[in-house]
């Protein structure tokens, strides 16, 4: 029932999702990597509310932070898979590419676009192992013909995204989600036959997006999935990295509360919307004009169009949950209580899940 991706081998078939500005950075990343699961500090807006930034240095300061956050979940899971999903669409995609190199990451996830040039900014760490996020066969097999042609590699695994359940910025566009054609275990299939008729290569294709309890990881397995990539359900944790305001969002939330929006990054996301008024009218009631530049393209840079996204996901991370952003999946409703990273494992992976992390500890 292992993951291996590269040369990394977790005990449990989990990554745990990246979840940007600093919801999923050392701590939780650790405490997953050290139950037996992949581990992943976000590394989009990671310098937003650390010790680096002074508010005028984003981009010399993310860095800094990435690796200060990396070394954290190192430091909680010395022998744990530990990675970093790094957002395509990020202005500053490359340098967090290599940051998350040079800070020991294992795997680097790419999502929010799709990654071309991944292999080559990774060219001098060969045991790092690449991953991109795709919803469809097409996405898989453009990245795939890029990589193999440019570069004479091919990725070590793809998480395919179903645009329809999974939270946060959405790689499809709005007019095609939630309309009753995606099929996301399909999608699967057809990736991991791609690559074995394309390729003679049989890597892991991990599900992610509406995987909730032990049901959804038995069901994604014994639908062709090798593993399953879960973030929501890791938010109401003792080692989120979240305040806990931004936790109790999700605690308090109905499915009617959650529901799509349109991010300045250009890309569909799903959100709890019960507050987006107050996020949509901070900025523009303040006058705010673009203060980080963390997005290649952004309605709100360009044009003052909706909100400054990243600024808004950073003050949700810290509590402000009035004027503050707070991404989920469409299950996020199902959270009801806090418990820990070990918990969690429990209950998907049975009593052994717990036995097994204690004995590795």
């Amino acid at each position: 029932m292992s993951l291996t991706i590269g040369k990394h081998t977790a005990t449990w078939p989990l990554i745990q999702g990246g979840m940007g500005v600093r919801v999923s950075a050392g701590g939780l990343a650790g405490a997953v990597a050290k139950c037996g699961g992949i581990g992943l500090v976000a590394s989009a807006g990671i310098s937003l509310n650390s010790p680096h930034y002074n508010g005028r240095n984003y981009f010399s300061a993310e860095p800094l932070a990435l690796k200060d956050e990396l070394a954290k979940a190192r430091a909680l899971a010395p022998d744990g898979i530990i990675g970093v999903n790094v957002m395509v669409a990020t202005t500053n995609y490359d340098d967090n590419v290599r940051a998350a190199c040079e800070g020991g990451a294992q795997i680097i996830v790419c999502g929010a676009g799709l990654p071309m040039n991944l292999p080559g900014l990774t060219a001098d760490w060969p045991d790092v192992a690449l991953v991109p996020i795709a919803s469809s066969l097409k996405a898989a097999e453009l990245v795939a013909r890029k990589w193999k042609k440019a570069f004479n590699r091919l990725p070590d695994a793809v998480v395919v995204e179903d645009p329809d359940t999974a939270g946060g910025h959405l790689g499809e566009k709005l007019e095609n989600i939630g309309n009753g054609t995606y099929d996301q275990y399909e999608t699967v299939r057809q990736i991991k036959r791609h690559f074995i008729e394309e390729y003679n290569l049989d890597i892991p294709i991990i599900a992610a997006g509406g995987i909730w309890d032990r049901a959804d990881v038995e069901y994604a397995l014994a639908q062709g999935a090798d593993g399953v990539q879960m973030a929501s359900r890791f938010v109401c944790t003792v080692e989120c990295d979240a305040a806990d305001a931004f936790k109790q969002m999700y605690l308090d939330a109905k499915p009617e509360d959650i529901g799509l929006i349109m991010s300045p990054a250009g890309l569909p996301g799903r959100a709890i919307l019960t507050n987006m008024a107050g996020v949509q009218a901070r900025d523009r009631d303040l006058g705010l004009r673009c203060p980080s530049n963390c997005l290649k393209k952004c309605t709100y840079k360009e044009g003052q169009e909706r909100f400054c996204i990243v600024h808004a996901l950073d003050r949700a991370q810290r509590g402000d949950v009035e004027t503050g952003i707070v991404f989920c999946g469409t299950n996020a409703w199902k959270a009801d209580h806090i418990e820990t990273v070990a918990d969690v494992f429990e209950e998907l992976f049975g009593v052994q899940a717990a036995m097994k992390s204690a004995a590795s500890a």
